[in-house]
């Protein structure tokens, strides 16, 4: 279990363009990582429309966004382009920092349940170290609840 003051795991996963990212390249900024459950649906694309409506605002501060989810590359390629998203998002179809991270749960949703990723943000900072852990985090305000944090 991650805990605030812990090192951040590292990892190196593709973004929209097939690009390999690792975390500890963004060593010397901050980071908001987010983890969200799929493209294209309501609540991800309210918070990822979000985070784009903020991320001027993040990148005046120098901190740098970036979203996971299990999404291929191609779903995050038309993602971004549809929604004109101007952060990092990288695939993890394998779930290796989704796992890293442990936000592979078990859900309920109508009584049913299922494994999946669970909204969670972690802000990371300039050495690499977890700030802060924001679990089942709101869509919607999420964005500003981190630059109130700043």
């Amino acid at each position: 279990m991650l805990e605030t003051g812990m090192k951040a795991p590292d990892f190196t996963l593709a973004d929209k363009d097939g690009k390999q990212i690792s975390l500890s390249d963004f060593l010397g900024k901050k980071v908001v990582l987010y983890f969200y459950p799929k493209d294209n649906t309501p609540g991800c694309t309210r918070q990822a429309c979000a985070f784009a409506g903020a991320y001027a605002e993040f990148q005046k501060r120098g901190v740098e966004v970036i979203g996971i989810s299990k999404d291929s590359v191609a779903s995050h390629q038309k993602f971004a382009d549809k929604f004109s998203l101007p952060f990092v998002l990288l695939s993890d179809p394998e779930r290796k920092a989704i796992e890293a991270y442990g936000v592979w749960q078990e859900k309920k949703m109508c009584g049913k349940v299922s494994m999946g990723v669970v909204r969670t943000t972690f802000l990371i900072d300039e050495n690499g170290m977890i700030e802060e852990i924001m679990p089942k985090v709101k869509p919607d305000t999420n964005a500003e609840e981190i630059l109130a944090k700043l």
